[in-house]
């Protein structure tokens, strides 16, 4: 960053294709975390889709929860990929890219991308596997549109991430915290049950959780089924893109070995 007057932040982008691509050669040669980050989201898909479908007559719910389940994909994958800042700072790698000649933000901007691309990709084999449940891919722009949609919840989380692991030094702690923020994240959303089904509290709750939006904008895109405009789906998305990636950023700025 050069400030002389007014600071201004030179984005480069081989150097955020670099550590993109370094995040995302992390991922794929790691084929058991591969294999292993399906497993709940798979169970939840199968198991508690069936079981909660029966108790909600007039509603498909095993179409209903494949939206949620890939919203829940998402922010797992993208929120514990910021651990690897952490492995990083501890084997002293993170040092390295510290002083490299390049602008911190953009090494934030290459974990972001490097984190939503692993986790846009999960989200994608999870869509797919819905297709057992009856669920027909839509026609490609609406398509398309779903999987931008997907990569701006993959991204907000992974830049949530990345927030806590500038500020946070062991990995047990950051586990610890990500569970403890993930799991009422999930669970006080739209994921596993409709908005008008829910207690005034619990919907009010679900209203203030930016996850809850991009699911709805899933549902309105795949199932038609969604419960706000699509247009403030996404404009929510949008802003809590740009809040988290400004404070993982200015974090990730004052971050130390």
């Amino acid at each position: 960053m050069k400030c002389g007057g007014v600071c201004s932040v030179a984005i480069e982008l081989d150097k955020i294709y670099a550590v993109w691509l370094r995040e995302f050669k992390r991922f794929t040669n790691s084929k058991g975390r591969m294999v292993g980050s399906l497993g709940m989201p798979l169970l939840f898909m199968f198991a508690l889709g069936s079981g909660i479908g029966s108790l909600m007559p007039g509603l498909n719910y095993n179409l209903f929860i494949v939206p949620g389940i890939v919203g829940m994909t998402l922010l797992f994958n993208s929120m514990f990929s910021g651990v690897s800042i952490i492995w990083d700072r501890e084997f002293g790698f993170l040092k390295e890219m510290l002083v490299a000649p390049t602008d911190r933000l953009n090494i934030v901007l290459g974990r972001i991308l490097g984190g939503a691309t692993t986790s846009v990709l999960q989200g994608l084999i999870i869509l797919l596997l819905g297709t057992f449940m009856g669920m027909s891919l839509p026609a490609a722009p609406q398509f398309l549109l779903t999987v931008l949609v997907m990569a701006l919840i993959a991204a907000s989380f992974v830049a949530v991430g990345i927030a806590f692991a500038s500020v946070i030094r062991e990995v047990e702690t950051f586990q610890l915290v990500m569970n403890f923020v993930i799991m009422p994240l999930f669970f006080l959303s739209n994921a596993l049950f409709p908005l008008d089904k829910m207690p005034d509290w619990l919907r009010v709750i679900a209203s203030l959780n930016p996850l809850s939006y991009g699911i709805d904008a899933m549902r309105d895109l795949l199932l038609n089924a969604g419960a706000y405009p699509l247009m403030l789906d996404l404009s929510v998305l949008f802003a809590f893109f740009a809040v988290v990636t400004v404070i993982a950023s200015y974090l990730f700025g004052k971050t130390s070995i």
